[in-house]
């Protein structure tokens, strides 16, 4: 079973060629490009790397560069141009769907927003009903309450269980 240390090779290959290749370009700060140099010093895998790419650039400064007229300047600029207006055109078909889009997200929200703020009052507020409802089997007999002149007596007879139907705790 081997143990991994953190090294990998293969990175830090890419990494110093990376390094190397800007160093080659003028891309450091002062310290990185001797950070660049002395490392070329002490390693010759380095120094022979930077090497072989500054041969490299060199030779590519050597080649001719390819001639160009002016019709390829002008296709390219027309590819340019029917690119550029097919990609407004396709903006410009894609408009109205994106506002639909965007007016069906909006009234989502206010929907949603109205659903929220009506089960907010709904919940928050009493309803009226309630003590209705609570109060029924009083007002359903209303009347024969209406003929007993004192509460004292109801309570009493309500303690001696003689009401065993509709009786609420007692009260």
């Amino acid at each position: 079973m081997s143990k991994s240390n953190g090294h990998n090779p293969t990175t830090d290959d890419t990494a110093l060629h990376e390094e190397l290749v800007a160093y080659l370009d003028g891309e450091l700060d002062a310290d990185q490009s001797r950070r660049i140099e002395q490392r070329a010093v002490a390693e010759p895998n380095t120094r022979r790397t930077l090497e072989d790419l500054d041969r490299t650039w060199h030779m590519l400064d050597e080649l001719q560069a390819p001639a160009t007229n002016e019709d390829f300047t002008q296709t390219t600029l027309e590819m340019v141009a029917v690119a550029a207006e097919d990609d407004a055109r396709k903006a410009k078909a894609d408009l109205p769907r994106r506002r639909t889009r965007a007016r069906m997200a909006a009234l989502a929200a206010v929907a949603g927003m109205g659903a929220a703020g009506f089960l907010l009052v709904a919940y928050l507020t009493p309803d009226p009903n309630a003590q209705l409802l609570k109060d029924l089997p009083i007002l359903e007999n209303f009347e024969q309450y209406r003929q007993v002149d004192n509460i004292k007596f109801l309570r009493t007879l309500t303690n001696e269980k003689l009401f065993t139907e509709n009786t609420d705790d007692g009260q």
